[in-house]
């Protein structure tokens, strides 16, 4: 026997040995997986539920509603400006102070407008002396003319020169009541009752006309605009509730649609709903709220919203049946809320039907219940959509 000859048989004893190692261990692999799929089977073989697990499938009320927030402010607020340029002086109210509608909150150097009323007042004066002598002068001419010593020419020459002195003397009033005005506006108050919530100006500095002073913001009455998309707000109403999460507070707080606006706006398309704040008390302006607001109710067989899984390729619901676990497809319709806790109306189940809640996860199709506490045997009363709200969902 030659040497290569040797290595050839060496090679192929190897490569047997070999062959006969793979099988032997993935024979070895598949016992193993057959024997973890034979625990899991014996796992699931049987699981115990309380009888607060389930949940029977019923006809519920489901409120709808389009979720909104945004940032409250005042119904009523109103920036102090200065009327009359000049420097201003008084203004000693800051951030949080209260004020009161007609409250002074500063005036402007009125030097200069006193002056020009004094201006104008003498120029009035000055005109209504006019008058006197045009009236006198007319007066003497008409006597005159009824005597035949000057012509009726003079006469209407005097009756012109007076009738122009009274005009005279209007514009010079009209002229005085314009400087009062202007006098009056050196002295800046408060439109409306509430807190100040920025000062823009300081004493002494000079400000023009239409300057922004103060700002005042009334608390009383915050509210919420939503802006809501142009397919929703078709659903929205004057009167529709909501209840707002405001950040701060851990209550919520109800609110309420007070107006809506007629347009909707331009570029985005959406449509603002302004909603009143009942409960305003330690609320601020500027406050970040959001929550739901109801739009209607819609009656529905419907189960817990966390009872459906998706674990597949169709939307199903796990249902004790005859005590094993069934997995029924289903149709999901409208979401809405039912006793606290978001529910979604469903077809493929018949009315009464348990439905292992989502909790539990996914549990093997023909698994036994056994319930650790016998659940009640009586039917379910079906309710009707009047009194669907006020069943109890415990089985």
């Amino acid at each position: 026997m030659t040497r290569r000859r040797q290595i050839a048989i060496f090679i192929a004893v190897l490569v047997i040995a070999i062959a006969f190692g793979v099988v032997r261990a993935l024979g070895s692999r598949r016992a193993q997986q057959e024997a973890v799929q034979q625990a899991a089977t014996k796992v699931q073989s049987a699981v115990e539920l309380a009888a607060t697990d389930v949940v029977k499938a019923r006809e519920l009320g489901l409120a709808q509603g389009l979720p909104i927030s945004g940032s409250l402010r005042a119904v009523n607020s109103a920036f102090v400006k200065a009327r009359a340029a000049g420097e201003l002086q008084g203004l000693t109210v800051r951030e949080g102070d209260i004020v009161k509608a007609g409250q002074v909150i500063a005036k402007v150097e009125a030097t200069e407008y006193l002056a020009r009323l004094n201006q104008a007042q003498q120029q009035a004066d000055a005109a209504k002396a006019q008058i006197d002598i045009a009236k006198r002068q007319y007066d003497n001419n008409k006597a005159l003319v009824d005597q035949g010593f000057i012509s009726k020419t003079a006469l209407d020459t005097s009756w012109n020169t007076m009738v122009g002195a009274e005009s005279t003397y209007k514009a010079a009033l009209a002229s005085v009541d314009v400087s009062k005005k202007a006098l009056d506006d050196t002295v800046l108050k408060a439109p409306i009752a509430g807190l100040v919530s920025q000062r823009l100006a300081q004493p002494g500095e000079r400000v023009a006309v239409d300057a922004k002073v103060i700002e005042i913001v009334d608390l009383s009455r915050l509210e919420l605009e939503a802006t809501l998309a142009a397919s929703d707000s078709v659903s929205v109403r004057v009167g529709q509730q909501a209840q707002l999460q405001i950040e701060g507070r851990s209550t919520p707080v109800n609110a309420k649609v007070v107006r809506i606006n007629p347009s909707a706006q331009a570029g985005s398309r959406s449509v603002l709903a302004y909603l009143e704040v009942e409960d305003v008390s330690g609320l601020r302006q500027g406050l970040f709220a959001q929550g739901t607001l109801g739009t209607g109710q819609v009656t529905a067989l419907a189960v817990p919203l966390s009872a459906v899984r998706t674990d597949k390729p169709s939307p199903y619901v796990q249902v004790v049946e005859n005590n094993l676990v069934t997995h029924k497809a289903v149709d999901t319709g409208v979401r809405g809320d039912a006793e606290g806790e978001a529910m979604v109306a469903v077809k493929g189940i018949v009315a009464g039907a348990s439905v292992i809640k989502g909790a539990l996860g996914p549990l093997r199709e023909g698994t036994q219940v056994k319930f650790t506490s016998a659940p009640s045997t009586q039917p379910s009363p079906q309710p009707s959509p009047a009194s669907g709200r006020g069943s109890d969902t415990k089985p």
